[in-house]
């Protein structure tokens, strides 16, 4: 097998439908979209791809008895507070002290600790729900609005 080197980091998103594979390309100053012919198994080989290259290990969560959360974990060497919410919604927070991870674990109404120290004061993210894109707009320079009606919804990948 022949290896080469790719580098993948401005392709945005990719799709698949009447065997083509369908590219979101960032090229700095506007979106292109492209599509090249592809079997099927091509993209379900991306899609598997992109579960192993952004795969990070799992952070243990430990169950909490409260309103706001049913479980939380952390970890310590990447310093990522993760919460999952009653609601469902699994959210990470960068930059969180052991310390914090520590007096949080440790605090009476987890709700109120997590109003007054995290919320706000970390950045965060929701973690990828794998939900598929309805719509997607490619922006041209000086911010020209192009709705790209010509090509179907696909399925976003996972991001980190």
């Amino acid at each position: 097998m022949k290896l080469i080197n790719i580098d993948l980091k401005n392709v945005v998103a990719v799709g698949y439908e009447d065997d083509h594979l369908g590219f979101l390309i960032d090229r700095g100053n506007q979106m292109e979209y492209l599509e090249v012919p592809a079997p099927s198994h091509v993209y379900e080989g991306l899609q598997e791809l992109a579960e192993i290259a952004n795969e990070e290990d799992e952070i243990p969560m430990v169950p909490v008895s409260s309103t706001m959360a049913s479980a939380m974990g952390y970890d310590k060497q990447r310093k990522i507070l993760q919460i999952e919410f009653n609601s469902g919604s699994i959210y990470q927070y960068a930059d969180v002290e052991k310390e914090t991870w520590q007096r949080f674990l440790d605090s009476d109404s987890k709700g109120k600790f997590f109003n007054k120290e995290i919320k706000g004061h970390y950045p965060s993210h929701c973690l990828d729900d794998g939900t598929v894109m309805e719509t997607y707009t490619v922006i041209y320079p000086k911010n020209e609005l192009i709705k790209a009606e010509n090509h179907q919804p696909f399925s976003r990948l996972k991001t980190a």
